[in-house]
């Protein structure tokens, strides 16, 4: 059964993936130079480019924000835990996973695997149950990020956190009564950053099986920060330690003048 994928970010990424793309559908009308770009990638990789009514691409996006443009891919993979750490040692690098305890609201999901990309995270780790899965509207969050992080979604996440601390990794749990701060903490070595729940942060079960916690300082009347803000927050300060010179993937600076 094809997936659909919308949006012009997400529907080029998935072109420039290994993802199978079957079709990419674009809407009547004048093109500007992002879909002009959609289009001839499409056909650079062999891929039908079939111009359709724009009310068409309302219909298969459920309304929503397609920017004129929509892929039927084939349907998306979910990785195994082993597979992300493998991709930490082929590229020689210290393994960071991020694992999302519960998140629910797929825009976070779709910030957090963007900012994890964004910082050369090697995967994403999520629970299969009572959780946000990879969906279209993850996608566009991502603006195509999530065609270049594996996924991995797994039955018991505190199972997870210690196999994966049998594998060499700290296990950081992001909670707000923690008692030291994100900065003071020593994030340089192979990490999985624990990010918890929107409404109930980190639960308990899964704060049992970290090794350390940390929070980020609050000083206004805000007691708390959206799970996407607060993980990108602590990713980024990650990098930080780890060495903000290390290599880095090319950005798609061509397709910026699309509107996200």
């Amino acid at each position: 059964m094809a997936e659909y994928v919308w949006g012009r970010f997400p529907v080029l990424e998935a072109l420039r993936s290994r993802r199978r793309v079957h079709r990419v559908l674009i809407a009547q009308g004048p093109r500007d130079p992002a879909l002009t770009q959609i289009q001839d990638q499409a056909r650079r990789v062999g891929v039908v480019v079939e111009t359709v009514s724009r009310r068409r691409l309302d219909d298969l996006s459920k309304n929503s924000n397609h920017q004129g443009v929509l892929a039927l891919t084939a349907p998306r993979e979910y990785a195994e835990l082993d597979d992300i750490l493998a991709r930490a040692q082929e590229l020689g690098e210290e393994p960071l996973v991020v694992v999302l305890d519960a998140i629910q609201d797929v825009q976070n999901l779709g910030s957090l695997i963007r900012t994890a990309e964004a910082v050369g995270a090697h995967g994403i780790v999520i629970p299969e149950h009572r959780a946000a899965g990879l969906t279209p509207a993850v996608d566009k969050t991502s603006a195509g990020a999530v065609e270049f992080l594996p996924v991995a979604r797994v039955t018991n996440l505190t199972r997870t956190l210690d196999d994966l601390k049998r594998k060499g990794l700290w296990c950081i749990g992001l909670d707000g009564d923690a008692d030291i701060t994100y900065d003071q903490a020593n994030l340089k070595g192979p990490i999985a950053l624990v990010v918890g729940n929107e409404a109930k942060g980190i639960s308990r079960l899964a704060r049992q099986h970290c090794d350390q916690l940390i929070k980020l300082p609050m000083r206004g009347h805000i007691g708390s920060l959206n799970a996407a803000v607060a993980g990108s927050v602590a990713l980024y300060e990650i990098l930080r330690q780890r060495g903000w010179n290390q290599p880095a993937a090319a950005p798609v600076a061509e397709a910026a003048s699309a509107e996200e």
